[in-house]
């Protein structure tokens, strides 16, 4: 550790925290239901994964870490709760010079190879060295870095609300699509777009590099997902042009067409970056007649509540959900004046502009963030 500023001190975490096991405060039933009161906690991403109605052995010595054992996850929590597993501690102050949310900022700058599967808060994670100020000090950078998490909430909060403003116009522009209350022509979705499935390329094909394929795996919501990339050889694009996709394509998935957890289609809109691709099988693109259809207009109609249970429809009697390209051609969708869907689009290629800054400044935000979060344990903040 370097040198530390005067008044600093150098401790080992488990000397400035208690720990606690969780077990008296473990959920007996998790049947869960939003209309409870008791938050059941994780300290994994999920955070909270339900409510109970259980009063018995609720936690409320407030506030509190919760730390997971297995994956060294963490949060700052204020309010009362019950936990789902044994699997973490619960952290306090062991005396009251210790600002619980300064420790707290500061163990997510700890880094642990967590790889292994054991419990590390007790074995490795008490025992690591932390820096620790006088206590109006710790209030201090605790009180900087609230404000730079603040700007983080409100770049989270303008981002979601872009997604809800162009849900916003497509109702104002095209209204209701279970109700057609702007009594648009309703046709089948062959009347401007034929969905074409994709190749079955053969495994045996696959390299290490060459031509990317879109598969169901890379489908995911409103982008493709490039964490799994199957290749085929160089020239396929050639051989197989027909399936070649370009830049503005909307794609969607044949098999397992619903991400369930979203309440939505898996429909993405190919972009330059993810090119050169071919479409594999069981995966579609709509072959667009563009005097009737304007392809972004195809790909939000698709996002509707209307079209998700139109599809579901093909999916809810299997066990291996699929759909054909001729049940979605056989779709009744609105088609409003071309003119109209055109000037979505344009609202809509104004609005991805706007997301993109905010994407940078999401970026440029939480860089300065970590950037204080490191000065501000190494003592460098003038505080």
């Amino acid at each position: 550790m370097t040198k530390l500023p005067d008044g600093w001190k150098e401790v080992a975490l488990g000397d400035v925290v208690d720990y606690e096991q969780p077990t008296d405060y473990i959920v007996n039933s998790d049947e869960y239901n939003d209309e409870y009161k008791t938050p059941v906690l994780t300290a994994g991403k999920s955070f909270i994964l339900g409510y109970t109605n259980e009063t018995e052995g609720v936690y409320n010595k407030l506030p509190v870490i919760i730390f997971d054992d297995f994956t060294t996850a963490s949060k700052f929590v204020t309010f009362s709760f019950k936990v789902k597993s044994s699997a973490m501690k619960l952290l306090t102050p062991k005396t009251k010079d210790i600002d619980l949310k300064f420790v707290f900022w500061l163990m997510q700058t700890i880094n642990v190879d967590s790889t292994t599967h054991k419990r590390y808060y007790l074995s490795n994670y008490q025992h690591i060295k932390i820096p620790l100020p006088p206590l109006p000090t710790q209030q201090k950078i605790v009180s900087i870095l609230e404000k730079a998490e603040k700007a983080k909430e409100w770049r989270k909060e303008a981002d979601e609300l872009t997604k809800d403003f162009l849900k916003s116009v497509f109702m104002e522009m095209f209204g209701d699509p279970i109700t057609n209350n702007k009594k648009f022509t309703k046709e089948k979705i062959s009347r401007g777009a034929k969905f074409q499935g994709g190749f079955a390329f053969k495994s045996k094909d696959y390299r290490d590099a060459g031509i990317k394929l879109v598969k169901i795996t890379n489908v995911h919501y409103g982008f493709v997902n490039w964490d799994d990339i199957t290749y085929v050889p160089e020239g396929y694009n050639v051989k197989y042009p027909e399936f070649l996709l370009k830049p503005g394509d909307i794609v969607m998935a044949m098999t397992r067409p619903i991400i369930k957890s979203l309440s939505t289609v898996k429909i993405i809109a190919i972009i330059e970056n993810d090119l050169p691709a071919l479409l594999n099988q069981r995966v579609g693109r709509f072959v667009i007649n563009s005097k009737e259809l304007n392809p972004t207009y195809l790909k939000h109609f698709c996002l509707t509540e209307f079209f998700l249970k139109e599809v579901d429809k093909f999916c809810s009697t299997s066990l291996q959900p699929n759909v054909s390209s001729k049940q979605i051609e056989n779709i009744e969708i609105l088609f409003p004046p071309i003119e109209l869907q055109q000037k979505f689009a344009a609202i809509v290629e104004r609005v991805e502009q706007i997301k993109e800054h905010q994407k940078q400044s999401k970026g440029r935000i939480d860089d300065l963030f970590n950037a204080l979060m490191q000065k501000a344990f190494k003592g460098e903040l003038a505080v």
